[in-house]
């Protein structure tokens, strides 16, 4: 992470939230670690390979995973299938170096949460932990917009499951805030457009996923444009 990027001193950036990191460079590893518990993260565990991260996945339950793509025994695309087989709900937000089209895809697929460069400064690190916290879908600048793109490609698709833009189990409030996150507009971005509270929206999106049975806001996104849910409903 850039060191120029300051924090202030005794602000709790992500007070409660426990994160696991899973990188094979121990240095960057530690780095990431120590910023993270600088900045009021609880790190509750660090793994060097996929089969430690599935080792003391279980015991330490993290709520956000910061994953390397490229470990020494596995994909981060594998290490993510397995531990959201182990808990489907896990928020997986891979940190790599590559930045191509075809790792964010299978990452995302794999039901990563969300996809930040390594080159990103702290403060951007930290922002996205805590947002893929609270259920948001963080991506580096440019890839929220491929992802969004190969969704729309697969809905469209010969054989895609479609099911019309009708959901009868939603409220008009949680559609129409399901429309937003579908165009990648963040829980801020949101808030500001309905003029609600952030709060409100994320209550309408955990209500949206419990109602779908979805685990995360990539899901949902890919529930949404399969729907029609992104086409203007007039």
């Amino acid at each position: 992470m850039d060191s120029a990027d300051s924090f202030h001193a005794g602000v709790s950036y992500g007070a409660s939230v426990r994160v696991m990191v899973v990188d094979d460079h121990p240095m960057w590893r530690d780095s990431v670690a120590r910023d993270l518990t600088e900045a009021g993260y609880e790190v509750v565990a660090t793994a060097s390979d996929g089969a430690q991260a599935l080792r003391v996945f279980g015991a330490a339950r993290p709520d956000v995973v910061v994953l390397d793509l490229q470990l020494p025994d596995m994909t981060g695309v594998e290490v993510t299938s397995a531990l959201r087989a182990v808990d489907p709900a896990v928020r997986v937000l891979v940190l790599s170096a590559s930045g191509e089209q075809q790792d964010v895809l299978d990452a995302v697929k794999a039901g990563a949460a969300g996809y930040l460069l390594k080159s990103a400064a702290r403060q951007e690190l930290l922002d996205a932990v805590r947002r893929t916290a609270e259920g948001d879908a963080v991506f580096t600048p440019g890839l929220a917009a491929l992802v969004l793109g190969e969704f729309r490609r697969m809905a469209a698709a010969p054989g895609a499951v479609g099911g019309g833009p009708d959901v009868p189990t939603l409220t008009e409030r949680e559609t129409e805030v399901l429309r937003m996150v579908a165009t990648g507009l963040s829980y801020k971005q949101i808030a500001t457009r309905l003029v609600l509270s952030h709060r409100t929206v994320q209550n309408h999106v955990q209500n949206t996923l419990g109602k779908l049975q979805l685990h995360n806001r990539v899901e949902l996104v890919r529930y949404a444009i399969e729907h029609g849910l992104t086409e203007d409903p007039d």
